[in-house]
């Protein structure tokens, strides 16, 4: 993307009201940030979800401005920006529908073909639960997952610096900008994360640090994961609200038990026993639901003999057989069909003892 597109990309998130779903949405539909900009505001109205309370501020020339100097940091300081139409965006987040319209990188992340987790939890984590999150991750590093989490107190950065520890990936989702870190205590461990992954944040470095911005950014925790787990949470709290977001993303949720006395264990009961969450006892648990494998253990597919498969089968066999497992919405999008036309076709294959589900909401050949 040209320096020119991304300040009018960064000008359209900039305006008040608007949102990352209508920004996307007014982006496809005129085909750029630029293009969206310079609409006559009655052609603007008939986009459906656009209003004159949306347009209160839209003609305001300062968002052209302020964005020009946000580009201008981002650039000095060489921060890494991924657009939503662009390959390099995260393909689970652009499967969200409020997905950020831009997301800003710093760090070496990658995230193709890799398995992702988001693990949160209550700020004031108690040793038991330090405990389970070290030995949870330890289990779970020979099948290389990546971890991501809020780098907040508590659950957040135990699980970031057991990711380290262990030499995996990780993810740091921030509520502020790349200018900062808060908690400041925790600038120490900003290196060792950037060796194993990096950061990612929605927010400008001119934004203001808001306790609401938290929630805010919850939504890119649960996005960029194949599944989220709340190691301990009281009764209410941010890792709930995040186990909520994934659960409306068709994401799986795993919760830790505890006793029913146990304060910081009534969040993840609740979540259990409302089914909201699958109980996890240990590695073991997530591995076995997600149907995760060893990376060496992986064995080519052959296609089934016998079987009658039309055109729109054969297509979606053959990325089957080169992906060996993947999710509706990747079959849909690599095989040009509407998801609910994709969900027909599996279910024939099925049928035809072609394909089978999974947990994860997954689908795989026989």
């Amino acid at each position: 993307m040209s320096s020119e597109e991304l300040q009018y990309v960064l000008a359209l998130q900039h305006i008040p009201n608007l949102g990352d779903t209508l920004a996307k949405k007014l982006i496809r539909h005129f085909g750029s940030a630029k293009n969206v900009l310079q609409q006559k505001k009655q052609n603007l109205l008939k986009i459906d979800g656009i209003g004159g309370y949306r347009l209160r501020d839209f003609f305001d020339a300062t968002h052209l401005k302020a964005a020009e100097e946000e580009l201008k940091f981002i650039e000095k300081n060489q921060i890494k920006v991924l657009y939503f139409k662009d390959q390099d965006y995260p393909d689970k987040l652009k499967h969200c529908i409020d997905g950020p319209v831009v997301l800003f990188q710093r760090g070496d992340i990658n995230l193709k073909d890799q398995k992702i987790i988001s693990v949160v939890g209550t700020r004031k984590i108690t040793q038991s639960g330090v405990a389970f999150c070290e030995k949870f991750i330890e289990e779970l590093s020979p099948l290389n997952p990546v971890i991501v989490s809020g780098f907040a107190y508590g659950v957040d950065i135990t699980a970031q610096r057991a990711a380290v520890a262990n030499k995996l990936q990780n993810i740091g989702c921030l509520a502020h900008g790349l200018n900062q870190i808060y908690p400041k205590v925790h600038q120490k461990y900003v290196a060792s994360v950037e060796e194993h992954g990096g950061f990612f944040t929605d927010f400008w470095s001119s934004d203001k640090f808001d306790r609401n911005n938290f929630l805010k950014r919850n939504r890119i925790i649960a996005g960029l994961s194949e599944a989220t787990v709340v190691i301990e949470s009281a009764e209410k709290g941010g890792s709930l609200v995040t186990a909520d977001i994934a659960n409306s993303y068709n994401r799986e949720v795993f919760a830790v038990p505890g006793r029913h006395s146990d304060k910081l264990s009534k969040g993840c009961n609740d979540l259990i026993k409302s089914q909201k969450a699958h109980l996890l006892n240990s590695a073991a648990d997530l591995i076995y639901m997600l149907n995760w494998q060893p990376e060496e253990s992986a064995k080519p597919v052959q296609k089934q003999l016998f079987v009658e498969l039309d055109e729109e089968e054969n297509n979606v066999l053959d990325f089957l057989q080169k992906e060996g497992k993947a999710q509706l919405d990747s079959i849909a999008i690599n095989c040009n069909f509407p998801s609910y036309k994709t969900a027909g076709i599996l279910i024939n294959m099925e049928l035809k003892g072609v394909v089978r589900p999974l947990p994860g909401k997954l689908f795989e050949l026989i």
